[in-house]
C-alpha cells in the first residue's frame, strides 16, 4: 500500500470512528448528519461551535479526534511534499537527459540582462540553447520559460560537462566578472578547442586577455552601445545596425543596415542596377522596405529606388564604414 492510499484510509477511518463516537456519547440527542458534521467540523479545526452541548465524555473524543486529526494532516503535508520533489526532480532529470543528447548547440553562460536577451534571440530562432546559472531563483525563472538550464557554477568543470561543452558550437561568456569570464574562456577551451566563443569583458584593457585565453570574439557592451548610438546620432539615416558573425569562420565580420533613403535623393527614382552602389561601395542591397510596410527581399536590378524606401544593405564591416561616411549628417 502506497503512502497515499495510507492517508486516505486514515483520514476515512477518523471520520467514521469519530462520527460513531459522537452518536453514541450524545446519545439520542445526536442525528448521524449532526455526528458527522461535528467530526467534520473538529478535523478541520475551523472553530465552529458544537451543534449540541457536549459532555465531558465528549470533549475529550473531540481532543483525541483533533489530536489524531493533526498529526494526519502533518503526515499528508510531508507526503505531496515529497511527491512535489520528486516531480520536480523527475523533470529535471528529464531535462538533463535531454540535454545531454543535443549536438552542435549553444551555451550561454550567466542569465543576466545580456544572457536574457541572447536567449530570448536564439529561442525565437528556435536553435538549441543551453543556459547555466547559479542562482536559484532565476534557475527557476529559465526552466519556467521551457529553455534548458544546467543549476551550477560556470567555473566548475562538472557544470561545463553537464551543459556538454564538448558537442557545442558556440558559447556566450557573460559572467558578472571579467575575472569569471576569463576563468570559463580558459575551461571552456581545453574542454572543447574548437569550440567558438563569444565573450563579454567590462574593460577594454582585459579584451586582449581573453583573446590570448581562447575567446574569438569579445563584446564590451558599454563600447559596442555607445558606438551605435553615436553612429545614428551622426547619420540618422542609419535606423538600425545588426552584426553578422558566424562561429565557424570568425574572420567573416560583416554588417547588416537599415539605411533610409529619405534624405538621399540621388537614389530617387533610380534603378537598383543604376545606383552604383555596389560597384562603388561593394555592398549588396539585399532587402527594401516601403513606406506601407511591405518588404521586397532580394529585389531585382531593375527594381526603381524610392527616398520613401528604407534599404537593407549588407557587406564588410570596413565597407559599409565607407558608404555611411558618405551620407549627410
Amino acid at each position: 500500500m502506497n503512502k497515499k492510499s495510507f492517508i486516505f484510509l486514515y483520514f476515512l477511518f477518523l471520520v467514521t470512528f469519530g462520527t460513531i463516537g459522537f452518536y453514541i456519547l450524545g446519545e439520542n440527542n445526536w442525528s448521524w448528519v449532526d455526528s458527522i458534521y461535528m467530526t467534520v467540523v473538529t478535523l478541520s479545526t475551523v472553530g465552529y461551535s458544537e451543534v449540541h452541548p457536549l459532555t465531558d465524555a465528549g470533549k475529550i473524543w473531540a481532543v483525541l479526534i483533533i489530536i489524531f486529526g493533526v498529526t494526519g494532516i502533518g503526515v499528508l503535508i510531508r507526503t505531496f511534499g515529497e511527491e512535489f520533489i520528486q516531480i520536480e526532480q523527475y523533470r529535471v532529470n528529464k531535462m538533463m537527459k535531454n540535454i545531454s543528447k543535443l549536438k552542435n548547440h549553444f551555451v550561454i553562460c550567466g542569465y543576466g540582462r545580456m544572457g536574457a536577451v541572447i536567449a530570448r534571440e536564439l529561442q525565437e530562432k528556435d536553435l538549441d540553447f543551453v543556459i547555466i546559472e547559479v542562482n536559484d531563483k532565476k534557475v527557476e525563472k529559465i526552466r519556467s520559460k521551457g529553455m534548458f538550464c544546467v543549476h551550477g557554477d560556470a567555473t566548475s568543470e562538472e557544470t561545463l560537462t553537464a551543459a556538454r561543452v564538448d558537442n557545442a558550437a558556440g558559447v556566450a561568456i557573460v559572467l558578472d566578472t571579467d575575472q569569471d569570464n576569463l576563468f570559463v574562456t580558459m575551461s571552456m577551451k581545453t574542454t572543447n578547442p574548437e569550440l567558438f566563443i563569444l565573450s563579454r569583458c567590462s574593460l577594454e584593457d582585459n579584451n586582449s586577455k581573453l583573446i590570448r585565453a581562447g575567446a574569438n570574439k569579445v563584446v564590451n557592451p558599454y563600447t559596442a552601445g555607445g558606438h551605435r548610438m553615436a553612429e545614428i546620432l551622426s547619420k540618422p539615416q542609419v535606423e538600425d545596425s545588426i552584426s553578422v558573425v558566424s562561429p565557424k569562420h570568425s574572420d567573416l565580420n560583416l554588417t547588416l543596415d537599415e539605411i533610409s533613403l529619405k534624405d538621399l535623393n540621388q537614389y530617387d527614382g533610380v534603378l537598383i542596377k543604376d545606383s552604383n552602389i555596389r560597384e562603388e561601395f561593394d555592398v549588396m542591397i539585399v532587402g527594401i522596405i516601403k513606406e506601407t510596410g511591405e518588404s521586397i527581399i532580394n529585389p531585382a536590378p531593375d527594381t526603381i529606388l524610392s527616398n520613401k524606401y528604407t534599404i537593407l544593405l549588407m557587406g564588410e564591416s570596413d565597407k559599409m564604414d565607407r558608404f555611411k561616411a558618405e551620407l549627410p549628417s
